[in-house]
């Protein structure tokens, strides 16, 4: 894990924020490029749109579970996992950091704050950690095997 860990800071240090960073680890080890989905990724930064509200980690999460259990085109439908591997890893979060609100697992913040302050960047580093953790092991319970969306 000390890999996913050095990736991600250095990923933040490239100025990706949370949920680009959950999205660009999965795409690196797969070696694939998705700049589109990096880019709406943005969005979900700093607490959905940066209102500080769902967690951009955790929506990061939700998305990589999506790439691997997720409708996928018109004649195909969600994995029978998906429901239950979303329900596992939004519960797993709210009891892991007492809430799915960046607000209350960070703190009060504005985006300049963010960008600019280590304490912040310390924090949510230990959540995206902690995070990509139970997304490997969810998938693993589940079948998937990380890194590999084509089965």
């Amino acid at each position: 894990m000390d890999d996913i860990a050095f990736g991600m800071f250095k990923l933040a240090n490239a100025g990706y924020c949370c949920s680009q960073i959950m999205i660009k680890m999965v795409l690196d080890l797969e070696e694939k490029e998705n700049s589109d989905l990096i880019g709406a990724a943005n969005g979900l930064c700093l607490g959905m749109g940066g209102l500080q509200k769902t967690c951009g980690v955790l929506a990061g999460g939700i998305l990589i579970l999506g790439l691997y259990a997720g409708k996928r085109s018109d004649t195909t439908y969600p994995r029978d996992e998906f429901y239950g591997m979303l329900k596992e890893y939004t519960e797993w979060f709210e009891d892991e950091f007492e809430s799915t609100d960046c607000i209350d697992i960070i703190g009060v913040c504005d985006i300049q704050d963010y960008t600019n302050n280590q304490q912040y960047r310390m924090k949510c580093g230990d959540i995206l950690t902690k995070n990509f953790e139970k997304l490997l092991q969810i998938l693993e319970e589940n079948g998937f095997e990380f890194g590999n969306r084509e089965n």
